[in-house]
């Protein structure tokens, strides 16, 4: 008898995966990389997910996920989100908040700033290992960090300008 309840105590120990508690609030357990070795999750929403490494995964767009990843989940969203960074046209940026249709749909959708941008929810059903190695030569640089906010749109045109011509002209 006491071996059947210590099994039980434990099974209720045991702390659910992070790929579990993400279908419970609506959201694809892909939405993470397999290398998740720790997280916590607060009864307000407010969460934790920590890496074994950063990492990156080419979805429709290449995704940057640093080694903690921080926001607040509610069903069918997380905001405030901090930690995860997408790339277009050589410029990394911010992923601010997930959001899936209610009740879930084939879409969910990337705030990037002032952009939303909406994507087939397929390709995060399933969960992804980390890239070994980035295609391009040698291989791209942690992200840089660019502010997303209106206010700095023409300092944010003027470093475009001079990060993609360095890029250009390090490998011509």
């Amino acid at each position: 008898m006491a071996i059947l309840s210590t099994l039980l105590c434990t099974a209720v120990a045991a702390k659910e995966s992070v790929y579990e508690i993400l279908p419970k609030y609506g959201l694809p357990s892909g939405l993470l990389p397999d290398t998740v070795t720790d997280y916590t999750l607060d009864e307000d929403g407010q969460f934790v997910v920590v890496l074994a490494k950063p990492c990156y995964i080419q979805f429709d767009y290449l995704v940057y996920y640093e080694t903690k990843i921080s926001g607040k989940l509610s069903y069918g969203s997380i905001t405030n989100l901090k930690g995860i960074q997408v790339q277009r046209l050589f410029i990394w940026f911010n992923v601010d908040e997930i959001k899936v249709d209610l009740p879930p749909s084939n879409s969910i959708y990337f705030q990037v700033g002032i952009i939303n941008k909406k994507l087939d929810v397929h390709q995060f059903k399933t969960v992804r290992s980390c890239r070994k190695s980035l295609s391009c030569p040698p291989c791209l640089p942690r992200p840089i960090q660019v502010p997303s906010s209106p206010i700095f749109s023409f300092r944010r045109s003027i470093f475009l300008y001079f990060y993609c011509f360095s890029l250009f002209e390090h490998y011509i």
